[in-house]
């Protein structure tokens, strides 16, 4: 209810909220802002008389001098005794006493805005504001944007700091019992909704969390599919725990980032990365990677030659170039030397040819002795290609996947997100990547791709083969074109072959078995990558075979490869617990929609505003009467099986990690010894150019205001 003319004796209401609303939309009208007074009881404890203020009334109390947060607040009260009082008889507000006389100065109309009583942040506006917030859009562009949408910021009904505040309280009711707790609180409703969602979380002795890990029901169909070969990395982390963030990624069968799993570590050590590795396969079922990649780390790679068995670990070859300009900086500007190098790293097929490559390289250049250049050679089974070439990695070379995907880590997080935070931006960026997966799904089986020449093979690998795959192996079907091929000997029908490219000396050895088709070529590009190389391919073109045979159509390339697997979801779309979010949202989404029309047709006349604006509050009093009635049913079957149930909630309280971040700390990438070295000779040149005796600024503010509270008491004295 609102008073629209001025307040009279006598006048009554229903209610304390109704008398509230009337009494402030007066307050807003005329100038000033309203709160609630001293409010009187009978014995029986109902109210019996209720007194609305102006928010000026009464004097401010005595302010310590010491306080910094006093020394900024302003003085607003001005012993105004502006009042309107009601007495309530027989559940009757009505009103016995105004006082309409103020002693200060009324707000302006266009100041209006801006007076507390009138400020509010609806549920509908909040909503567009925090749906835009965890959509990536900055709260003041949110705010922005909710102006241009009602005409103005005097129809918003609060401010951009309101706005901001909204949105640390809900972030507060999200932190709710600890970051740790809520988290975990996170973990267990997700699984509640998911039975195959899984986590892990490990405290020390003070029930402080120090690791945890978690994943979803897609992430593990995705490593089922593409979990053959990983990128492990550790170069992210937090800011606020110094959390070291552990991302496991893969590649899918578009040739692009798959998140399979995330952890977070309190430090790098064997210990801490043997628990990850193991509950990582637990989650898992225990399949184990063809190849993970890291970046060059004793204690990781303990972990991994512990619980990886039967996987091949590889080092990340950037990594590696990367510290080379640093150990052999000299060295590395040399050209000749480069080349050298760079074939040691990517030009050698075999063994024996690596051998014999990185020995003419250390004596040339006289290094049989440099400690860098040795410990580099101890470990050259796990960088070298020539190790490796019979074990699939899906053309990975390095860590730089993982190293993207932190890219977007840095994105959605500041110097204060908290861990909660964090997993779910984690999971709505998870959701983003499955999207465009399921785009390009939907693309490939739009048609097919444009062929540059007809073929039967080139036919079948369009049909089988995703868009981007299809893209790779035409350009090795296409090379096939200049290969040369050699018969060496034919016995029992197993024919040897020699091949050459044009303008390539290497020779490359190719072995054929015509009743299977089965074909090996000593380039291993089919072991390591999946796909047919031009030398395998052009022994299959004299042949005049017309498909590809199916032992060489590696699935996890394919559009089918995750036809006949479901997800827990899929067999329980009735489920309330798992569609009760969405199902609210696909209503709001329609509401909205029939909202802004109608709302937009119902703008153009007086007449039309009014008659929405009538049957808007019918509405609302129906919705509101209807949940009132629902929560109070839900409140009494909730007493009722907390009476009736013997089942005790004994899990223990998680507390947060401890707070062990250095000054300083960000949460980008940590960077390498050489960036380091660089950075720390800037600061050393610029403290030389800095003058002497600098006063910290916290400590001259304190000082500042201690000689203000000696010069008060002595002009009190």
């Amino acid at each position: 209810m609102e008073f629209q003319e001025d307040l009279k004796i006598r006048m009554v209401v229903d209610s304390d909220a109704e008398a509230f609303q009337g009494c402030n939309a007066y307050a807003l009208r005329k100038g000033f802002s309203l709160r609630k007074g001293h409010i009187r009881r009978a014995k029986s404890n109902n109210v019996t008389q209720r007194d609305f203020l102006c928010s000026k009334e009464g004097f401010p109390l005595f302010k310590d001098l010491c306080n910094d947060n006093m020394l900024d607040k302003l003085t607003t009260r001005t012993g105004c005794k502006a009042l309107i009082r009601f007495s309530i008889n027989q559940g009757v507000w009505k009103i016995s006493h105004v006082n309409s006389i103020h002693n200060h100065e009324l707000a302006k109309p266009e100041e209006r805005q801006f007076l507390r009583s009138g400020r509010k942040t609806h549920d509908a506006h909040g909503g567009v504001i925090s749906s835009m917030v965890d959509a990536g859009i900055k709260p003041s562009q949110s705010y922005c944007y909710l102006v241009e949408k009602v005409g103005g910021a005097e129809n918003v009904g609060f401010t951009k700091k309101d706005s901001q505040n909204f949105l640390y309280r809900k972030k507060s009711e999200t932190m709710e019992g600890g970051d740790a707790q809520s988290l975990f609180n996170h973990f267990k409703e997700r699984q509640a909704k998911d039975s195959k969602f899984f986590y892990s979380i490990q405290v020390d002795q003070l029930n402080r969390m120090t690791i945890f890990f978690w994943r979803d029901d897609r992430s593990r169909l995705d490593y089922d599919c593409f979990g053959d070969a990983l990128g492990f990395d550790t170069t992210f982390r937090t800011n606020k725990y110094n959390l070291i963030c552990a991302v496991f990624v893969g590649v899918n069968h578009h040739w692009k980032n798959v998140l399979l799993c995330c952890a977070f570590l309190l430090d790098e050590s064997t210990e801490s990365f043997v628990w990850l590795f193991k509950t990582f396969l637990e989650s898992m079922g225990n399949k184990q990677p063809k190849t993970i990649f890291t970046d060059e780390d004793q204690a990781m790679a303990n972990a991994i030659k512990q619980v990886f068995t039967g996987t091949r670990h590889r080092l990340c070859t950037w990594h590696i170039t990367h510290n080379a300009t640093k150990n052999i900086s000299s060295l590395y500007a040399n050209p000749e030397f480069r080349t050298h190098f760079n074939k040691v790293f990517g030009g050698c097929r075999s063994e024996p040819e690596f051998e014999a490559t990185w020995d003419s390289m250390t004596s040339k250049f006289n290094l049989q002795t440099h400690p860098w250049l040795n410990k580099l050679y101890n470990l050259c089974n796990k960088w070298c290609p020539a190790f490796s070439f019979d074990t699939f990695s899906a053309n990975m070379k390095s860590t730089q996947r993982v190293e993207s995907t932190n890219n977007v880590f840095h994105q959605m997080c500041t110097k204060t997100t908290n861990i909660i935070e964090f997993v779910l931006q984690y999971e709505k960026k998870l959701n983003g990547m499955r999207l465009t997966e399921l785009q390009e799904d939907f693309h490939c089986k739009q048609g097919m791709p444009h062929l540059k020449v007809i073929s039967g093979i080139l036919c079948h690998a369009a049909e089988v083969y995703t868009n981007k795959i299809f893209k790779f192996f035409e350009i090795e079907y296409m090379s096939c074109l200049t290969v040369r091929l050699r018969e060496v000997s034919i016995e029992e029908g197993v024919t040897i072959y020699e091949a050459t490219e044009e303008g390539h000396k290497r020779v490359n050895t190719i072995e054929f078995i015509s009743h299977t088709s089965m074909v090996s070529c000593s380039c291993k590009m089919y072991e390591a990558k999946g796909i047919l190389c031009r030398h395998a391919l052009r022994v299959f073109d004299s042949k005049y075979l017309t498909s590809i045979p199916t032992q060489y159509v590696l699935k996890r390339w394919t559009k089918t490869v995750k036809e006949g697997m479901l997800l827990s979801s899929d067999l329980d779309d009735s489920s309330p617990q798992g569609n009760l979010k969405s199902a609210q949202s696909l209503r709001l989404s329609q509401l909205m929609h029939k909202g802004n029309s109608l709302f937009s047709l119902a703008s153009m006349s007086d007449w039309g505003v009014h008659v929405v604006s009538e049957k808007l509050s019918e509405a609302m009093k129906l919705v509101e009467k209807d949940i009132k009635a629902k929560k109070a049913l839900d409140k009494v079957k909730k007493k009722n099986s907390l009476s009736t149930s013997n089942v005790q909630d004994d899990d223990q309280h998680i507390l947060d990690p401890p707070t062990v971040r250095a000054k300083g700390v960000t949460n980008k990438r940590l960077k390498s010894a050489l960036e380091k070295s660089k950075k720390v000779a800037k600061v050393r040149y610029t403290s030389r150019m800095s003058p002497p005796n600098t006063v910290v600024s916290g400590n001259t503010h304190s000082i500042w205001y201690f000689i203000l509270f000696i010069v008060n008491i002595l002009y009190i004295m």
